[in-house]
């Protein structure tokens, strides 16, 4: 054997024994890979390796389609009371503060020319009647033509007038009360010379009293008369029940909104008018709504879905929506009572994939923030858009 032959035996020879070394430390690839599967399948099928999540029960609760308003406190009737005449006030015959009653005399103005001057009329329309009635005997017998008498008739007939002219005047110097209510602050005193013009006082009406807010427009085809309201003032604890019983036919086209009036009960006068108002007005009330967090809603290319608890696992479930409040959304079709609906883990779910409630919420959610209405869910707004796994949930059925 030559030396160069031996030298390449004993090469192949070493080569031999350092592989026989080695395989023991090499991967198995097709040992390692049936590992890895079944270690991904146990954990997928363990029920310490699912993935943990938080769920909701639905249940059914009452839903309100409830706006918040702002509103004002007005008088149920308000009047600047004024005279209808000019003259010097002779008496003033209220205090002010005080509840009056329909009618009640409430200022005099000094009408001693009038009354001189009825006085007057009254004297010659007691002599037209003496000679309208003598004058009639006289026709009867004969004694006058008929054009006499009717002459005499006629200027009796126009002292009449003339005497019902005058107690007009005289009651316009008369300032009474047009209906029942509290007197405000008078501006004058007895001396005073008033016009027309000159504010006396003030008279309101405070129980009931007005309370008038304003909705937005897409409000105004679910209002209806006779609807009520509640609403609370600064410094009272109390809250205040109110009947809409008008609402104005136009919308403003400055606030695109719509005007209503209400009426409350105010018998212990803790209403003022002008005290601010915070309106709450339920539209709708619904009594047996499925409510889950609007989170839990995912928005699909074939509506909308979320994800329910069923056997251990997670499957895709087709709703459809109604109302959404700031948190939450009406499920109108798609649920049932006692789903569990899966609202944390989303962009980890798979239909089938095994899952572990770590909390659950049940029954009643959050009602929807001061000053935000519910609204029909007919928009996908940004936060559905940007829920985590949209893009992968929306290709699956």
């Amino acid at each position: 054997m030559s030396p160069t032959l031996k030298r390449i035996l004993l090469g192949l020879g070493a080569l031999l024994v350092l592989g026989l070394l080695a395989y023991p430390k090499l991967p198995s690839f097709t040992g390692g890979e049936a590992e890895g599967n079944a270690s991904t399948e146990a954990r997928g099928s363990g029920g310490g390796d699912a993935l943990r999540v938080d769920g909701h029960v639905v249940e059914p609760v009452l839903l309100e389609d409830r706006v918040q308003s702002t509103g004002t406190i007005q008088a149920n009737e308000y009047v600047n009371l004024r005279t209808e005449v000019a003259g010097r006030v002779e008496t003033v015959g209220f205090a002010e503060g005080e509840r009056v009653r329909r009618g009640e005399l409430l200022l005099k103005i000094n009408d001693n020319e009038l009354q001189a001057e009825r006085r007057r009329t009254e004297l010659r329309l007691s002599l037209a009647t003496q000679q309208e009635q003598r004058q009639r005997e006289l026709l009867a017998e004969g004694g006058i033509s008929q054009e006499t008498y009717d002459a005499t008739l006629n200027e009796k007939n126009v002292l009449e007038a003339e005497l019902q002219l005058l107690d007009a005047q005289i009651q316009k110097t008369e300032l009474r009360a047009p209906f029942d209510g509290v007197l405000g602050l008078r501006d004058i005193s007895p001396g005073s010379f008033v016009s027309s013009e000159t504010t006396v006082t003030t008279l309101q009406e405070l129980n009931p009293v007005r309370v008038e807010f304003t909705l937005p427009e897409r409000y105004a085809r679910r209002v209806t008369v006779g609807d009520e309201i509640q609403f609370t003032v600064e410094g009272v604890d109390d809250e205040f029940t109110a009947e809409i019983y008008a609402l104005d036919p136009v919308i403003q086209q400055g606030t695109r909104s719509l005007r209503l009036r209400a009426r409350a009960e105010n018998p212990d006068r803790q209403l003022w008018p002008g005290n601010f108002a915070n309106v709450s007005y339920v539209i709708e009330r619904f009594e047996d709504a499925l409510v889950v967090p609007s989170i839990a809603v995912i928005p699909s290319l074939e509506g909308r879905r979320v994800y329910v608890l069923q056997d251990g696992e997670a499957q895709p479930r087709s709703v459809e929506t109604g109302l959404r409040t700031e948190r939450n959304l009406q499920i109108v079709r798609g649920l049932a009572p006692q789903d569990t609906v899966i609202t944390t883990g989303l962009q980890r779910l798979r239909p089938g994939l095994p899952v572990r409630l770590s909390e659950t919420t049940e029954g009643q959610l959050p009602e929807v923030a001061p000053g935000e209405g519910a609204m029909p869910d007919t928009e996908t707004t940004s936060e559905e858009t940007e829920q985590p796994g949209t893009d992968d949930d929306a290709t699956v059925q």
